[in-house]
């Protein structure tokens, strides 16, 4: 980064940080203004007054800075004409929002100087002043408008919610002396202004400068609606108070969004749903009550406008239905992404209908890409993202390949190449769109995946959901790869969806069961422990084993959960067998990510002392392919489970140099091996399970050598100085009830 990047970038950093002190101190007096107008002793217009007064002059020194703006370390302006009116856009947006907030505070502060007739009309004055104002300050802030599809959106969201508040308004609004269409007027401003401002507090962008700027606006012009519809004479009383926390709230808030889009202040919040779902008819209940109470009961008005309600509803339904069709169906049965709002020949739409305009016969290859970037921008900066990326995969593919803009949910290539050239264009694309993206500001990064498959007979939209498909699955192995389609592909694909949705919740629903294999000690066949293994029956899935479970619970970040229930679970069978008599191990499965959790060793104390079992009974199995990663950590877990006396394997053990270094780092009891060490040596009379089990002995190790499937094997584990076994030619894993029944056989079980 240069260094005058840094300098020019360093004032706004160091402010953003800035006190909230002056705020906190207006919000406080504001607070104890309302408090004593409440209670009498001073003038409810007046505490508008001083209020507002305050509120405002606060908020137009926070502006007056922004409209001068920050000066620049070396005096220089912004290089370049887009930086220019980048940097000029707040400047002139904070001007006129400074003299909508001075407005808007002039206008509190003449209605306690004017007669009663006149308040209204003052009050009327400084509303419009200040809406063009704000209008104005607003419109500047704007980058880009939404599509029509957006607006369309936004609008069915903001419609039932604005019908309840216009509702809530009518029947809270003054009703004696004041003719219907005036009262009903002012209850739809109030009820949009009420709606628009809630919309902007509880979006997606809700912290960002832009959406505090109209919130304030809203609230702003709120106070200023309830000034303007205040009953003339004694009437207005206390009534003026409410107009108190929107104008205060609303004048600060226009003055923090501006300074917050001057830094450029990133949005990463999704939207918050129910505020809009709950409030505005909790905000209806509450005025009917209240009317109930007075003695009141709704009028016509108000009935047409709880029935208006209905309408919206009903279109934003179908309108969802409409989106969930065309363009959001499930993963697990139309996994197309949404259609294009772009210009040009971009989108979903554009691409099935190029793919379905080829000659036949039909050859080449469809390649659609997904650029996941590792950080979250918002909407605007997603299009500069996207745009960037088209271009790159242009100067990549050759000039008869199409390129498609998928409008949020990647690209797509249609390429007239064969399969080993597609494939090649996949891998230069993964190079040119993984690199980094600088746009508005940002450094993001992208981890692309591509997904490929060949173009033939077929629907346009078949060849898009098995290129689609394809894209998934090099997703699922890590993004940053190209994958082909095949049939066997979206069988895996399939069977993944159906894992991811039905394994939440399969605890709650009981359907997981451990089995349990016996170790048994090579000299004897006598059983010395079990191993707790873990089986997920599905009722539509069937029995699913850990090498298909796992991965799933991982990526859903369930493991968690799962690993409680099986610890639980396996120490309460060790209570009982230990019960009956029989001295064994339990040895239990975790994975890295559960023995690093600050919780673990804890947790597993508790469970222990639960079920009445000793330490040295159980013990905890990690993977040894996993640990290189967080070995720090993983050492101190293993070392605090010895500590309390519970024993420590090391599963999967891989007789590599590397394994060999890192097990003297490593507090462990037992060794797991594998068949494949016995048979890794090149010498058939000194195999490699030999030098293993030597460096166990030096570093005072037992080796458990498992998936021992033969005679030939179990022999050749025993001969190498192996002390225990476990494997389907020794005992096959079965429920508690079958592996209580194999103890059987044997008059004592011990250690």
């Amino acid at each position: 980064m240069p260094v005058a990047s840094v300098f020019r970038a360093a004032p706004l950093r160091a402010s953003a940080h800035r006190p909230l002190l002056p705020e906190i101190c207006v919000l406080a007096v504001a607070a104890v203004l309302i408090a004593l107008g409440t209670a009498g002793p001073v003038p409810a217009l007046a505490v508008v007054a001083l209020a507002g007064a305050a509120a405002s002059t606060l908020a137009g020194v926070r502006l007056s800075r922004l409209t001068l703006g920050p000066d620049l370390p070396d005096g220089s302006p912004p290089a370049g004409r887009m930086a220019r009116r980048r940097a000029a856009r707040p400047r002139r947006a904070a001007a006129l929002l400074h003299a909508a907030v001075v407005t808007a505070g002039l206008t509190a502060a003449v209605l306690p100087l004017a007669s009663a007739g006149y308040r209204s009309a003052a009050a009327a004055a400084g509303l419009a002043g200040t809406t063009a104002l704000l209008g104005g300050g607003l419109f500047s802030l704007y980058r880009s408008r939404p599509s029509i599809r957006g607006r369309l959106h936004r609008l069915l969201d903001q419609a039932a919610p604005g019908v309840c508040l216009i509702l809530t308004a009518w029947l809270l609004l003054p009703y004696a002396g004041v003719p219907a269409p005036l009262r009903l007027a002012v209850a739809v401003v109030l009820g949009l202004l009420a709606v628009d401002a809630l919309a902007m507090l509880t979006g997606p962008g809700r912290d960002g400068g832009s959406a505090r700027c109209r919130a304030g606006a809203g609230l702003t012009l709120l106070a200023l609606v309830l000034l303007a519809a205040l009953p003339a004479g004694p009437a207005a009383g206390r009534a003026a108070l409410l107009a108190v926390p929107p104008l205060v709230v609303g004048v600060l808030l226009v003055a923090a969004g501006v300074r917050q889009v001057a830094q450029a202040a990133p949005t990463r919040q999704t939207a918050l749903v129910w505020p809009r779902a709950v409030l505005p008819p909790v905000a209806v209940v509450l005025a009917v009550v209240h009317q109930l109470q007075v003695g009141l009961l709704p009028d016509r008005t108000a009935v047409l406008l709880a029935l208006a309600v209905i309408p919206p509803l009903v279109a934003r339904e179908l309108f969802g239905a409409a989106t969930l069709t065309g363009s959001e169906a499930p993963a697990a049965t139309a996994p197309t992404p949404a259609p294009a709002e772009s210009s040009g020949s971009t989108g979903r739409v554009a691409l099935l209908g190029a793919l379905a305009a080829r000659p036949e016969p039909v050859s080449g290859a469809l390649l659609v890409i997904d650029l996941h970037l590792t950080e979250l921008p918002g909407r605007l900066v997603r299009d500069d993202v996207a745009a960037e990326a088209v271009r790159r995969a242009r100067a990549v593919a050759a000039d008869e390949d199409e390129v498609f803009d998928l409008a949020g949910s990647g690209l797509a290539v249609v390429s007239g190449s064969g399969p080993v050239l597609a494939y090649a264009l996949g891998t230069r694309l993964l190079s040119a769109l993984s690199r980094p993206y600088e746009v508005s500001g940002a450094v993001l990064r992208s981890r692309p995946s591509v997904g490929l498959a060949e173009l033939g007979r077929g629907r346009p939209e078949d060849l898009f959901r098995q290129a689609d498909l394809a894209r998934r699955r090099a997703a699922q192995l890590g993004r940053d790869r190209v994958e082909w389609y095949d049939a066997y592909l979206e069988e895996q694909l399939v069977r993944r969806l159906d894992l991811e949705r039905e394994l939440p919740g399969a605890v709650a629903r009981g359907e997981l069961d451990l089995v349990y294999q016996p170790v048994l000690g090579l000299a004897d066949r006598a059983p010395v422990g079990t191993e707790a293994l873990l089986r997920w029956r599905n009722p539509v899935l069937g029995t699913v084993f850990p090498v298909e479970l796992l991965p799933v619970a991982e990526d859903l970040d369930i493991m968690g959960e799962l690993g409680v229930w099986v610890l639980d679970r396996a120490c309460r069978q060790l209570a009982d067998w230990t019960l009956g008599g029989r001295r064994l191990w339990m040895a239990v499965n975790v994975t890295t990510r559960e023995l690093t959790s600050p919780d673990f060793v804890p947790r597993t104390a508790a469970v222990l002392e639960a079920y009445g079992v000793r330490p040295d009974q159980l013990v905890i199995e990690v993977a040894e392919p996993k640990v290189a990663a967080e070995l720090p950590t993983v050492v101190a877990r293993l070392a605090g489970l010895r500590s309390m006396g519970i024993r420590t394997a090391l599963d999967d053990f891989r007789a590599e140099h590397a394994s060999l270094a890192q097990l003297r780092r490593l507090p462990i009891d037992l060794l797991k091996v594998g068949p494949e060490v016995a048979t890794a040596g090149g010498d058939p009379h000194r195999p490699l399970l030999d030098v293993v089990v030597t460096v166990a002995e030096r570093l005072g190790l037992e080796v458990v050598a498992e998936e021992l499937e033969s005679a030939h094997q179990v022999e050749g584990a025993h001969r190498a100085g192996c002390r225990y076994g476990q494997g389907f030619e020794l005992a096959r894993p079965a429920t508690a009830e079958r592996v209580e029944a194999y103890f059987e056989e044997f008059p004592s079980t011990s250690r």
